[in-house]
């Protein structure tokens, strides 16, 4: 019962800065670190991060659109630094965190939410070549994100990391086994993070994140998919899309102090479609 009041509490006080219009004050001084952050999810947490005080390096491997993303929020007042990144090269991603530090001094916190999907095939289909690609973005990507944010947390003795998941994470999916296999993986990880360093004073956690509309959505759309897009959604209890800020919120309350003591929590936002 303890439990349940302090976790209540903890949303409350977050609720409380947002209808105080004190949200600046939640990631103020901090900086944040977001994979993935040219468009999407990724993009709307940066923003988030950035709008609630953050200095915010926004990572992509797209780098057109990884710097106007950067410039976009510059031009709304924020402190950011875009940094080109292949999340599946050890190298480019110690790269990255040594470039946060050098400019900003510190990570406080991260979000590895770079990822791309599989060719669809059942298994006995799938090729190496895709199961290869899929991993090493999904889920090598993560692990060695994590690896040089915990390095740097680790010296400061602080820090928090919320890693990426999917419902894929948490359910199965015809034709989809390379990618949920890497989902699934990515909580794995996370929880393991998670035990390791909590006495250190890092807190590592999971978001999963539902059937949310994304440039890859809009796509489908384009693509003469709504029929297909229509049929997803009747599956969702929320009877709609998640919105990129629905994630980003749930990001930027797992990284803030409000969320203290959530520990390898992994944190499911989808509309209820996980739970029928």
């Amino acid at each position: 019962m303890t439990f349940v009041i302090g976790y209540a509490t903890q949303s409350i006080l977050f609720t409380k800065h947002i209808k105080n219009n004190h949200i600046m004050e939640i990631m103020k001084d901090k900086v944040a670190l977001v994979t993935g952050a040219a468009m999407g999810i990724g993009f709307a947490t940066a923003r988030a991060f950035a709008q609630a005080g953050a200095s915010v390096v926004l990572a992509d491997w797209n780098e057109k659109q990884v710097h106007a993303a950067a410039e976009q929020l510059a031009g709304e007042g924020h402190k950011t630094l875009a940094v080109v990144c292949d999340v599946s090269d050890d190298e480019a991603v110690q790269a990255m965190v040594e470039k946060t530090v050098s400019t900003f001094g510190h990570l406080d916190a991260a979000f590895n939410n770079a990822a791309v999907q599989n060719v669809l095939a059942g298994a006995a289909d799938q090729t190496r070549e895709d199961f290869d690609r899929v991993t090493a973005i999904n889920l090598r990507g993560i692990w060695s994100c994590m690896k040089y944010q915990l390095q740097q947390m680790r010296k400061q003795g602080s820090g928090a990391i919320v890693n990426c998941s999917s419902i894929g994470g948490i359910l199965g999916g015809s034709q989809r086994g390379t990618y949920h296999a890497a989902k699934h993986g990515v909580i794995g990880l996370t929880k393991s993070a998670a035990l390791e360093y909590a006495p250190l004073g890092i807190r590592v956690n999971t978001v999963c994140p539902g059937i949310i509309h994304t440039p890859m959505v809009d796509a489908m759309i384009a693509g003469g998919q709504q029929e297909l897009l229509d049929a997803m959604i009747q599956t969702v209890p929320a009877q709609r899309l998640g919105r990129p800020e629905e994630i980003a919120s749930s990001v930027l309350w797992l990284c803030s102090d409000v969320a203290s003591f959530l520990i390898g929590h992994t944190l499911v936002v989808d509309g209820g479609y996980s739970i029928q």
